[in-house]
Protein backbone atom coordinates (compact mmCIF):
# COMPACT_ATOMS: atom_id res chain seq x y z
CA UNK A 1 0.00 0.00 0.00
CA UNK A 2 1.41 3.49 -0.52
CA UNK A 3 2.03 5.26 2.20
CA UNK A 4 1.02 9.13 2.02
CA UNK A 5 1.55 10.43 5.36
CA UNK A 6 5.03 10.94 5.86
CA UNK A 7 6.39 14.33 5.71
CA UNK A 8 10.40 13.72 4.48
CA UNK A 9 13.32 15.79 4.85
CA UNK A 10 16.80 15.28 3.77
CA UNK A 11 19.74 16.41 6.41
CA UNK A 12 23.16 16.98 5.48
CA UNK A 13 25.68 18.09 7.44
CA UNK A 14 28.25 20.88 6.83
CA UNK A 15 31.56 20.65 6.60
CA UNK A 16 33.12 20.82 9.66
CA UNK A 17 29.59 20.38 11.50
CA UNK A 18 28.91 16.80 11.37
CA UNK A 19 29.83 16.96 15.34
CA UNK A 20 27.43 19.11 15.99
CA UNK A 21 24.84 17.76 13.36
CA UNK A 22 25.12 14.25 14.76
CA UNK A 23 24.55 15.54 18.72
CA UNK A 24 21.67 17.87 17.98
CA UNK A 25 19.84 14.12 15.42
CA UNK A 26 20.97 12.38 18.19
CA UNK A 27 18.78 14.55 20.60
CA UNK A 28 16.20 14.72 17.89
CA UNK A 29 15.66 11.14 17.30
CA UNK A 30 16.31 10.06 21.40
CA UNK A 31 18.51 7.80 19.86
CA UNK A 32 22.03 6.95 17.77
CA UNK A 33 22.09 8.85 14.53
CA UNK A 34 21.77 5.47 11.71
CA UNK A 35 25.41 4.37 10.77
CA UNK A 36 25.96 2.80 6.56
CA UNK A 37 23.16 1.02 5.43
CA UNK A 38 21.06 1.27 8.52
CA UNK A 39 17.40 3.56 9.62
CA UNK A 40 16.54 4.36 13.16
CA UNK A 41 13.01 4.44 14.03
CA UNK A 42 11.88 6.56 17.27
CA UNK A 43 8.66 8.21 17.40
CA UNK A 44 7.81 10.29 16.08
CA UNK A 45 11.16 11.07 14.04
CA UNK A 46 12.56 8.71 11.30
CA UNK A 47 16.01 8.91 10.29
CA UNK A 48 17.59 6.85 6.96
CA UNK A 49 20.92 6.99 6.39
CA UNK A 50 21.68 7.93 2.82
CA UNK A 51 24.97 8.94 2.45
CA UNK A 52 28.12 10.17 4.55
CA UNK A 53 26.82 12.31 6.86
CA UNK A 54 23.26 12.53 5.22
CA UNK A 55 19.82 11.30 6.20
CA UNK A 56 16.39 11.42 5.29
CA UNK A 57 13.82 12.04 8.14
CA UNK A 58 10.31 11.04 8.46
CA UNK A 59 7.89 12.07 11.21
CA UNK A 60 3.85 12.13 10.54
CA UNK A 61 2.37 14.10 7.79
CA UNK A 62 -0.31 15.07 9.91
CA UNK A 63 1.97 16.05 12.56
CA UNK A 64 4.92 17.46 10.85
CA UNK A 65 3.39 19.28 7.90
CA UNK A 66 6.20 21.68 8.09
CA UNK A 67 8.85 19.60 9.32
CA UNK A 68 11.36 20.69 6.01
CA UNK A 69 11.15 24.00 7.69
CA UNK A 70 11.63 23.48 11.36
CA UNK A 71 14.65 21.34 10.86
CA UNK A 72 16.30 24.12 8.56
CA UNK A 73 15.37 26.67 11.98
CA UNK A 74 16.80 23.79 14.07
CA UNK A 75 19.69 23.25 12.14
CA UNK A 76 20.43 26.76 11.42
CA UNK A 77 24.31 26.90 10.24
CA UNK A 78 25.51 23.64 10.47
CA UNK A 79 22.98 21.34 8.34
CA UNK A 80 21.55 22.34 5.27
CA UNK A 81 17.83 20.95 4.87
CA UNK A 82 15.68 20.12 1.84
CA UNK A 83 12.08 19.72 1.85
CA UNK A 84 11.57 15.92 0.58
CA UNK A 85 7.63 15.15 1.26
CA UNK A 86 6.28 15.64 -2.36
CA UNK A 87 9.23 14.03 -4.25
CA UNK A 88 9.21 10.68 -3.06
CA UNK A 89 6.45 8.07 -3.35
CA UNK A 90 6.20 5.66 -0.91
CA UNK A 91 5.13 1.89 -0.57
CA UNK A 92 5.18 -0.04 2.39
CA UNK A 93 5.20 -3.90 1.94
CA UNK A 94 4.56 -6.86 4.28
CA UNK A 95 3.24 -10.75 4.57
CA UNK A 96 4.80 -13.97 3.92
CA UNK A 97 7.08 -14.03 0.57
CA UNK A 98 7.57 -10.06 0.19
CA UNK A 99 11.29 -11.07 0.43
CA UNK A 100 10.86 -12.83 -2.65
CA UNK A 101 8.85 -10.50 -4.25
CA UNK A 102 12.08 -8.14 -3.74
CA UNK A 103 14.66 -10.43 -4.84
CA UNK A 104 12.95 -10.19 -7.85
CA UNK A 105 13.38 -6.26 -8.09
CA UNK A 106 16.71 -5.63 -6.98
CA UNK A 107 20.35 -6.52 -6.27
CA UNK A 108 19.90 -6.33 -2.33
CA UNK A 109 19.92 -10.24 -0.38
CA UNK A 110 17.37 -10.22 1.31
CA UNK A 111 18.25 -13.38 3.34
CA UNK A 112 20.37 -10.72 5.41
CA UNK A 113 18.52 -7.94 5.53
CA UNK A 114 17.28 -7.40 9.08
CA UNK A 115 14.93 -4.97 10.84
CA UNK A 116 16.58 -1.49 10.74
CA UNK A 117 18.58 -2.07 7.78
CA UNK A 118 18.09 0.31 4.67
CA UNK A 119 19.65 0.04 1.30
CA UNK A 120 20.00 2.31 -1.56
CA UNK A 121 19.57 0.23 -4.63
CA UNK A 122 17.59 -0.40 -8.02
CA UNK A 123 14.48 -0.87 -9.02
CA UNK A 124 12.73 -1.00 -12.52
CA UNK A 125 15.71 1.47 -13.26
CA UNK A 126 14.92 3.79 -10.64
CA UNK A 127 16.86 4.83 -7.51
CA UNK A 128 14.87 4.04 -4.81
CA UNK A 129 15.75 3.12 -1.12
CA UNK A 130 14.73 -0.29 0.59
CA UNK A 131 14.18 0.05 4.35
CA UNK A 132 13.55 -3.02 6.77
CA UNK A 133 10.85 -1.86 9.39
CA UNK A 134 10.65 -2.73 12.68
CA UNK A 135 7.82 -5.15 12.29
CA UNK A 136 9.52 -8.59 10.99
CA UNK A 137 7.59 -8.60 7.62
CA UNK A 138 7.70 -5.03 6.80
CA UNK A 139 9.64 -3.38 3.98
CA UNK A 140 9.47 0.21 2.80
CA UNK A 141 9.92 1.03 -0.65
CA UNK A 142 10.41 4.56 -1.14
CA UNK A 143 11.30 5.75 -5.19
CA UNK A 144 11.14 8.99 -7.14
CA UNK A 145 7.11 10.64 -7.36
CA UNK A 146 7.70 11.73 -10.63
CA UNK A 147 7.72 7.52 -11.81
CA UNK A 148 5.18 6.06 -8.60
CA UNK A 149 3.37 4.55 -11.61
CA UNK A 150 6.08 2.32 -12.99
CA UNK A 151 7.03 1.65 -9.61
CA UNK A 152 3.72 0.90 -8.86
CA UNK A 153 3.74 -1.65 -11.70
CA UNK A 154 6.65 -3.24 -10.85
CA UNK A 155 5.83 -4.25 -7.24
CA UNK A 156 2.97 -5.26 -8.52
CA UNK A 157 4.09 -7.42 -11.54
CA UNK A 158 6.79 -9.13 -9.01
CA UNK A 159 4.09 -10.33 -6.42
CA UNK A 160 1.84 -11.80 -9.50
CA UNK A 161 5.02 -13.77 -10.33
CA UNK A 162 6.62 -14.50 -6.74
CA UNK A 163 3.41 -15.04 -4.63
Amino acid sequence: RENTNLALASLHARLCQEPAVRKKLKALLGADTPKVGKAVFAAPFNAIWTGADQWLISAPYESHEEMGADLAAQFAGIASVTEQSDAWAIFDLSGEGIKDVMELLCSINMRSFKQGDAARTSIHHLGCFVVHLPDQDGLRVIGPRASAGSLHHALVTAMHSAL
